[in-house]
């Protein structure tokens, strides 16, 4: 791990917040890689190094003395990775080894580790990929030595004891890195910058208790109230002091307050109870042509969820230094500026939008179907149209009630809460959180001032995601244990809430939703399925009126349509060509059971079909330009190639033969799937065999002789060696055309 840590010579301005700037980037090299795409230069940060960029942020910030105004830039390459073990804790904790040895005022020092479970459910700290990969938790912790700066991760399921072994087990390997990296910058570590630190001056904090205590009691929990105050306490006193200083002074002392209105009302600033979840209101189908949607709304916070079901090719992809990657599922969460009264950039995701999505995407991931059950690719959508705290704990409850409207079989529904910390004024450094109130469902003001955000999702029963930041030096393992003991008081009644408006998942799917069919056909008839530069599967999409048809490369076929019945057909179709090349290897019906208008499984048949049997009278059942389908027994269809119609060579079938038409044909064979292959061409050569040998002469005449030459000349049509009817590689000029994956 390459880091680098650089600031500013001079000061920002003023400033009330520190100005670090994280850029964390996971080189190709580093994996002996080279990007795939046209561009091979490393370029824009992918989802995956945003979402790390983040983490080292969040434990790293509050350490930085406050007051520092200097620019600060945290730059962190890899550039070995062997693929044995993530790289996010040593980026975590190289970034901090990198402030402590630098002239930056870090208050201690920070280090990060991941914590995973091994099979017999022992915690395992930095777990290799083998441990990993069948781990039900990946938990990234960051702290100090006193006390736990941050969590992030998901878990299959685990109740909240569970997760407070793995926070102590994590912790107990994050002090012993810290006291390592504090004794090695004593020893070789620049002096900090003291000096240059920003205080608030004593006689400012007196100036506004006087003149504004008595507004600050009186107003309301409104973010903008703030703002108003801000503005009116900077008016009064701009000729003595600075504005910045005005607005720190002030969120103190607005903090102070929301913490005396908790201790000694036992009521927050919106009038709730500490535990208390704001009201919620919860429609469904509220978008009628989309596939899913819902309206979650929780006090002035408000998601609009919407569900968009599709194939294999609607998966997001991505490319990294693990390789390349498929999610069939993801969620993606947008915040515009609007949804906060304000003017604003419009475009590309934030940092902040990026890391919200995947948080709620984490928390949905766990009750996802299998695409062995559900062979559908997921895209949830959030757009927060009001915030005011919590939105991502909306976007994960939001996510679930489209789900279920959509009609997703998703396993038991999930919900989140977020929880906050007021802690006091005299306990900055959080470590014992004595005397701290925890609050349930923060405001976005509670948020702001408070010291804690601690986002925790899951079903009734366990946790699925959790997420913490803090604002103080560190939380111990028994304050965290009441915060989540608190969101599943919390968690739990929100999902009642929820299940009144949609209590399962709905048993059909959308009437817009897609129409699967997944089977799998034999690797050496996937070059016959897409033909030549892709022209038979295009003709199969455009004559069966698909919507896609994709093969995978282990010969995995994902038919979709809006209609059952040309779903059913073109699948069947498929198989037969795929039966001609050596049969198909099994079949599904994608989606639920219950799916919209599913098509009809045919009737047992009526009786066995016999290979090389003339059946008589049969029903045509579908007509296309490759040829017909025929039920030529209750039960059982086949198909009619192009080439089996008639003796000569068919330009059009359509005209040749109608629905409804009756034919005789026989039955040339069928693959192991009982797929039929019918030809009318080889009934009709035995029917001139039968008629000639029924008026045949007595052998040895001149007249013998000719009907034994009609009946070669029958037999070598029926063959297919007659070069006028005979298919090329199995399928006519006319039928050659199909798919483009």
């Amino acid at each position: 791990m390459l880091y680098t840590t650089a600031c500013a010579d001079s000061s920002a301005g003023l400033l009330d917040f520190a100005p670090l700037k994280v850029d964390y980037q996971e080189r190709f090299s580093s994996a002996g890689m080279t990007s795939g795409g046209y561009n091979k230069r490393d370029g824009r940060a992918s989802e995956k190094e945003v979402l790390v960029s983040r983490l080292i942020d969040r434990p790293l910030r509050p350490m930085i003395a406050q007051g520092w105004t200097h620019e600060t830039q945290l730059i962190t390459w890899v550039v070995s990775y062997d693929g044995s073990r993530p790289p996010e804790p040593l980026a975590i904790t190289s970034a901090s080894a990198s402030l402590c040895l630098s002239q930056v005022p870090m208050r201690r020092a920070v280090a990060g580790v991941t914590v995973g479970m091994d099979g017999e459910g022992n915690y395992v700290v930095n777990p290799d990929k083998a441990i990993a990969d069948e781990s039900r938790l990946t938990l990234s912790l960051a702290g100090t030595a006193e006390g736990v700066l941050m969590i992030e991760g998901a878990c299959d399921f685990l109740t909240e004891e569970q997760m407070v072994s793995a926070i102590e087990a994590g912790h107990a390997a994050v002090r012993e890195i810290c006291l390592g990296l504090e004794a090695w910058a004593a020893e070789v570590g620049r002096p900090k910058q003291l000096d240059t630190l920003r205080k608030v001056p004593e006689a400012l904090k007196k100036a506004l208790e006087e003149q504004f205590q008595d507004k600050i009691d009186a107003v309301d929990s409104e973010a903008h109230a703030l703002l108003t105050l801000s503005n009116a306490a900077e008016g009064d006193t701009h000729e003595r002091f600075e504005g910045v200083d005005v607005c720190v002074a002030l969120k103190k002392l607005w903090a102070s307050r929301l913490r005396k209105m908790v201790h000694e009302g036992g009521r927050r600033s919106d009038g709730r109870r500490p535990n208390e979840v704001r009201p919620i209101s919860i429609e469904t189908s509220v978008l009628a042509r989309t596939h899913g949607s819902a309206l979650f709304t929780r006090g002035e916070t408000q998601a609009l969820a919407t569900v968009t079901l599709g194939g294999s090719s609607m998966a997001q992809k991505t490319e990294g230094i693990d390789g390349s990657q498929s999610k069939r599922f993801y969620l993606q969460y947008t915040f515009p500026p609007s949804c906060v009264g304000e003017v604003g950039r419009v475009g590309a995701p934030g940092r902040r939008e990026v890391g919200h999505g995947n948080l709620a995407e984490r928390a949905l991931a766990p009750v996802i179907p299998d695409d062995e059950s559900f062979p559908y690719s997921i895209r949830v959508e959030s757009l927060i149209t009001e915030s005011c705290g919590s939105s991502s704990m909306a976007s994960v409850c939001g996510g679930c009630m489209a789900l279920m409207d959509a009609g997703v079989p998703v396993k038991r529904p999930i919900a989140g809460v977020a929880m906050g910390l007021l802690l006091d004024e005299d306990a900055e450094g959080g470590a014992s959180g004595e005397g701290g109130v925890v609050l349930t469902d923060i405001l976005g003001l509670e948020d702001a001032l408070g010291t804690m955000d601690f986002k925790v999702a899951g079903d009734k029963d366990a946790i699925t995601t959790f997420q913490m930041d803090i604002k103080c030096e560190g939380l111990t393992i028994a304050l965290l244990t009441k915060a989540l003991a608190q969101a599943k008081e919390g968690r739990l009644h929100i999902l009642g809430e929820m299940a009144k408006a949609l209590a399962e998942p709905r048993p059909t799917l959308s009437k817009w939703a897609p129409i699967f069919s997944v089977f799998k056909v034999p690797l050496d008839s996937i070059g016959r399925i897409i033909g030549p530069g892709g022209k038979q599967i295009r003709q199969i999409i455009e004559e069966f009126a698909l919507g896609n048809v994709e093969i995978a490369e282990d010969g995995t076929v994902f038919v979709s349509s809006m209609d059952a019945d040309a779903n059913e057909r073109a699948s069947r179709f498929i198989q037969a060509l795929a039966g001609e090349a050596g049969g198909g290897r099994g079949s599904r019906n994608g989606g639920r059971d219950q799916q919209r208008a599913p098509a009809s499984p045919p009737s047992e048949p009526a009786e066995k079909p016999e290979i090389g049997k003339v059946y008589r009278e049969c029903v045509v059942k579908g007509v296309h330009n490759f040829g017909c389908f025929v039920e030529i027994a209750t039960g059982l269809e086949g198909l009619v190639h192009v080439s089996e119609l008639d003796m000569q060579r068919i330009r059009s079938v359509e005209g040749f033969v109608n629905v409804g038409d009756k034919l005789d044909v026989k039955l040339l064979g069928m693959n192991e799937k009982g797929q039929l292959r019918l030809s009318r061409k080889a009934a009709m050569a035995e029917d001139r065999a039968a008629a000639a040998l029924a008026s045949a002469p007595v052998a040895g005449t001149e007249a013998a002789t000719e009907a034994e030459a009609t009946e070669t000349t029958a037999a070598e049509s029926v063959n297919g060696v007659s070069d006028e009817a005979k298919p090329v590689n199995g399928v006519s000029d006319e039928a050659a055309v199909a798919v483009e994956p």
